[in-house]
């Protein structure tokens, strides 16, 4: 995060201005991205379109201006040569002053113009703006969307594909519109001289687009494969870098580098690809543009020498001639540029322009309120086609939750209590059944309000590498500092806050905590989760094994903690550690999905069931899912 403290630059007024011509940060709803890719263009450009026409008209004027100045160059020619000496600047004052005009103020506006467009009205805001727009789209996905992905190449399809789409549309109306504008204008200036001028530039013009018409689609192929292989190299170093931890606990740094190195070495045969047909295009270019200046200064000679044209004709000619020459390899080098951005837009549009699976309903209303909970022959096998022999997920699940009862969930790993979990929270849907909150069906609320209802403690702590204070209050953003320290000393985490000092100096509750708060122990971890959970102060409260990572002295006060935090919320807790769950209102037992026992503590132990096995066969308090599993 960038640090608020930040000073701004300083930028003229008139800069500030034209930058908010595109708002960067359009927050109208806009539908799905679509997965053709011009209407993924569009999708991407929706809003700025008034502002790319001016850009473009900008782009024609300069384009013009390139063409009437030798236009203005062949007529000073002519003039000079019909002229006397004497006479020439008497004569031609008003006309010779008007030129000057053109060259040293209008001319240099259109271009500059047309250069404030490119870089201060469409570069920065354009790329925020399709930047923002992929980010909140991607953030709409489900769990399982980033769970089948690295988390550093969806980042780097992001970012590709905001520079790509920006970097497409400024080369489109600063080089496409304004070489366009250019031919058509010399197009008009040399018919004027001789139609046969005319018909040799039109016809060496449609061999150019035909030249590159036949290049361009490889190219943007193997640009396409070039992006491909770079984010998969992102994705992997990220991968590595994010698990460091874990690479140098097992020793595993050279096979890590291996890894990179094979992700590396794909990406440079691609890019060498790119590289090869690059080069034979451009070749091919050049070689076209040099027949450009001989055919028509050649014809317009021939014309010359049969008296049907000047030598301002000849100049002229000579000059837009030798401009378009020279243009086309800087056209060449930009189409390849363009092809390569499109090839790049296609491949990010691929990976990220996908439905969200986990949709609001069209229906969906905002949770009035989250008294009681109701899971209702709930049946989900993530999406097995109803093949139950494989083992994990929930089956015909029946289970009552009254308001502000507190429940804790036991069973064997894969017995399906987190999947309960995931359900209540609609990271996925049931498959059968239903769950409702409050007398609502999830599936029928907005899934922000439901989330907001319920806080949660996981045994993985997910922290951000941000300052301990914004980790706290993510779990209420309008909390003032005052409420994140009581909250953290209700945590017991405020003691070792006021110790913590991070790599630039920031100290207490400024300091960072690193990637995923690797500069904290497990316990401090969890400590700060519970703050967190503490001061969002949601009516349903999930503890997914919360004390797992603290030891008995801090689980001990912890647990204090948990208890007043508890009080007047409907609680569900799973643990393995038994005794932290014993003093619930009502244990409920799964096995293999389903439920197989439920009762007080007391009453389980009296059934002598599952759970009496379970508390029989603890050894520190945890249960012994390995005895379990044997039996």
């Amino acid at each position: 995060m960038t640090d608020a403290s930040e000073p701004h630059p300083i930028r003229p007024n008139w800069a500030e201005w034209f930058a908010r011509l595109i708002p960067p940060f359009d927050e109208t709803p806009v539908p799905r991205p679509p997965q053709t890719l011009w209407a993924f263009f569009q999708w991407c450009l929706r809003g700025s379109f008034p502002v790319l026409m001016v850009a473009s008209v900008v782009s024609v004027l300069a384009g013009t201006a390139e063409v009437v100045s030798a236009i203005l160059l062949g007529t000073v020619i002519d003039l000079a040569s019909e002229s006397s000496p004497g006479t020439l600047w008497s004569d031609h004052v008003v006309l010779f002053s008007a030129i000057a005009v053109f060259l040293v103020v209008l001319r240099p506006l259109t271009f500059g113009a047309s250069a404030m467009f490119q870089s201060v009205v469409i570069g920065p805001s354009l790329n925020v703006l399709v930047l923002s727009r992929l980010h909140r789209w991607t953030l709409g996905q489900d769990i399982t969307f980033f769970d089948n992905d690295f988390a550093g190449r969806i980042a780097q399809k992001q970012m590709q594909t905001g520079r790509a789409v920006t970097e497409s549309t400024v080369e489109f109306i600063n080089t496409i519109v304004f070489a366009l504008s250019s031919v058509i204008a010399t197009l008009l200036l040399v018919i004027t001289i001789d139609w046969r001028v005319g018909l040799v530039l039109g016809l060496w013009f449609a061999g150019y687009l035909f030249y590159i018409s036949r290049f361009l689609p490889r190219i943007r192929k193997r640009a396409e494969g070039r992006a491909a292989a770079r984010a998969v190299v992102t994705g992997q170093v990220v991968d590595t870098i994010t698990n460091m931890r874990t690479v140098k606990l097992f020793a595993h740094a050279e096979a890590e580098d291996e890894a990179a190195i094979r992700a590396m070495d794909r990406y440079r045969e691609q890019t060498l690809d790119y590289g090869t047909i690059s080069t034979s295009f451009r070749f091919g270019l050049m070689v076209i543009a040099g027949l450009l200046p001989v055919l028509m200064v050649g014809l317009t000679l021939h014309f010359w020498t049969q008296g049907t044209a000047t030598p301002g004709d000849i100049a002229a000619t000579g000059t837009v001639a030798l401009r378009i020459a020279q243009m086309t390899g800087w056209v060449s080098f930009a189409l390849m540029g363009l092809y390569a951005n499109v090839g790049e837009v296609e491949d990010g549009m691929n990976t990220l322009a996908h439905n969200h699976t986990m949709a609001d309903a069209p229906d969906a209303v905002p949770l009035r309120n989250a008294e009681g909970l109701r899971f209702d022959n709930v049946n989900f096998i993530y999406g097995r086609d109803g093949d139950e022999d494989e083992g994990g997920g929930l089956h015909n699940l029946d289970l009552t939750i009254a308001p502000r009862e507190k429940i804790g969930l036991v069973g064997a790993s894969g017995a399906g209590k987190s999947t309960l979990v995931a359900l209540l929270l609609r990271l996925y849907d049931v498959e059968r059944g239903r769950i409702t909150v409050g007398g609502q069906d999830v599936r029928h609320v907005t899934q922000e309000s439901l989330r907001k209802a319920i806080g949660m403690v996981t045994q993985e702590t997910a922290m951000f590498n941000r300052s301990a204070r914004d980790n706290i209050r993510y779990g209420r953003p309008d909390a003032t500092d005052e409420e994140v320290i009581a909250a953290a000393r209700a945590a017991r985490a405020h003691d070792f806050i006021l110790t913590l000092e991070d790599f630039k100096g920031r100290t207490g509750y400024d300091a960072h905590l690193g990637e995923r708060g690797v500069k904290l122990s497990g316990g401090q971890r969890q400590r700060i989760a519970l703050a967190r959970a503490m001061l969002k102060d949601a009516p349903i409260l999930v503890l997914d094994e919360a004390t797992s990572a603290l030891d008995s002295e801090v689980e001990a006060e912890i647990q204090a903690a948990l208890e007043d935090a508890m009080v007047g919320k409907t609680v569900i807790a799973i643990a393995h550690r038994l005794s932290t769950i014993a003093s619930m209102d009502r244990i409920v037992v799964m096995d293999a999905g389903t439920i197989v026992e439920e009762g007080t503590h007391e009453a389980l132990l009296a059934r002598g069931g599952l759970y009496a096995r379970y508390w029989n066969r603890q050894s520190g308090g945890f249960l012994v899912m390995e005895a379990e599993a044997a039996e």
